[in-house]
């Protein structure tokens, strides 16, 4: 089936780099994009016989959002302990509020509300921490796929150093893990996703087994890597054999090009060339990284030196799900950044932060740049006419940049997963 998309397509092919339509032409075969036009006439013929059309009239269409690194669980505590460093924060709230998980009908709940929010708010594909238990992750990733959203969810795995309340033991960790991997196999757009939570959670021995189950059934990887001061030093006491965090998971196979490691604050020169030359993402969560005290990623620096970098909501050390807003943090942090640095950092633009909470983090779930030919389309259609009535009328590269700053839930009128109309 041919559909025609009509409307102003903007989008994010190279970092930095903006390509605009005006009431341009998107042309989709079985929710596969297959061309972008300027104009009818350049469609080819094969293309428009048939073909339904949806125009948009002036509203953008833009690439829908990916939020490479969120804790599902955490959904209830959104906003909470934001007067906590980190680890302070998680032995307070967070394992307290994750083991409430064991409940299956509170998990669905929960779930369903959290879904529902992130499709609602142009977010189509995601990077997604569960909890340890299985049957609230199997939960989680089928209310997800229902509602239309893309990508990986992971049983988090932890068998030490997280108290009473929240553990598992190695063998009950390993045996849930592989039960799991049975449960979600019949899913299509969600797939799972191996979740050490962070090295002090696991044990070596756990550690060892994800990894070559990692590496046995090719299954991309999540963690946490160098986010606060304080767990980087406590990592060096757990693993002394390793100079530096990445390598405590480096040696169990759990750092390559599968793998998406949130924040990296404090990662050095070393450590940001080790993530080049393995091919890892960092999940740059900016709005978490200040809520908990931990720092400002150097993101220019990572780009710069070729580092691949996505966006992240990273709730609920993040305060929002709204990856528009996310993006918006990403650029305050920044310019904090190029504040901090006497000014010799560049804070981001708002080109740039698009194309990290777009292509960026596609590119981890295997799509190309921006609106690419052959890729499945991820779109949402922005209504901006209740905006601020401006003194002008602004060009369409003004009101791509305002949308970010002013847009709120009902001005997404329209979401594309996957080449579905889900909204």
């Amino acid at each position: 089936m041919n559909e025609i998309l009509i409307g102003n397509i903007i989008h994010a092919p190279k970092f930095g780099t903006l390509e605009i339509l005006s009431r341009g032409y998107m042309v989709l075969n079985d929710g596969k994009i297959a061309g972008l036009y300027k104009n009818e006439a350049e469609i080819p013929a094969n293309y428009t016989a048939n073909a339904i059309k949806h125009d948009f009239g002036d509203k953008l269409i833009l690439q829908a959002f990916c939020d490479t690194h969120l804790h599902a669980p955490q959904y209830p505590m959104l906003g909470m302990g934001m007067d906590l460093p980190l680890l302070e924060w998680l032995n307070t709230y967070t394992f307290n509020t994750e083991a409430h998980f064991a409940n299956t009908e509170f998990a669905t709940k929960c779930y369903t509300a959290l879904a529902n929010k992130m499709i609602r708010n142009g977010t189509t594909r995601c990077c997604t921490f569960s909890s340890l238990h299985r049957e609230s992750t199997n939960i989680l990733m089928r209310i997800f796929e229902k509602v239309g959203l893309t990508g990986f969810v992971g049983k988090v795995n932890m068998d030490r150093n997280s108290g009473d309340i929240l553990t598992e033991t190695t063998e009950q960790s390993k045996t849930e893990t592989l039960k799991w991997l049975d449960d979600c196999a019949d899913l299509k757009y969600i797939k799972p996703i191996i979740t050490p939570r962070f090295t002090p959670s696991c044990t070596n021995e756990l550690m060892d087994f994800l990894g070559k189950l990692a590496n046995e059934r090719n299954l991309p990887i999540q963690s946490h890597l160098s986010e606060n001061t304080s767990e980087v030093a406590w990592v060096r006491e757990l693993h002394p054999d390793c100079k530096q965090y990445w390598e405590s998971y480096k040696k169990y196979g759990l750092f390559n090009d599968r793998t998406v490691m949130a924040h990296c604050v404090h990662s050095d020169e070393r450590e940001r060339q080790a993530m080049i030359e393995n091919g890892v993402y960092v999940a740059h969560s900016p709005d978490s990284n200040i809520n908990l005290i931990s720092g400002i990623a150097p993101v220019r620096k990572m780009m710069n030196e070729g580092v691949h970098v996505t966006l992240a909501s990273d709730i609920a050390g993040g305060s929002h799900l709204e990856m528009y807003h996310v993006l918006t943090d990403a650029i305050k942090a920044s310019k904090g950044k190029k504040i901090q640095t006497d000014y010799t950092d560049e804070f981001l633009t708002v080109a740039e932060a698009y194309y990290l909470a777009t292509t960026g983090g596609a590119k981890f779930f295997g799509g190309g740049d921006g609106f690419a030919i052959g890729d499945e389309l991820h779109a949402i259609v922005i209504d901006d006419s209740d905006f601020s009535q401006p003194v002008r009328e602004l060009t369409l590269r003004e009101r791509f940049e305002r949308s970010f700053y002013l847009m709120q839930e009902h001005n997404i009128t329209d979401v594309f997963s996957a080449g579905r109309k889900v909204i």
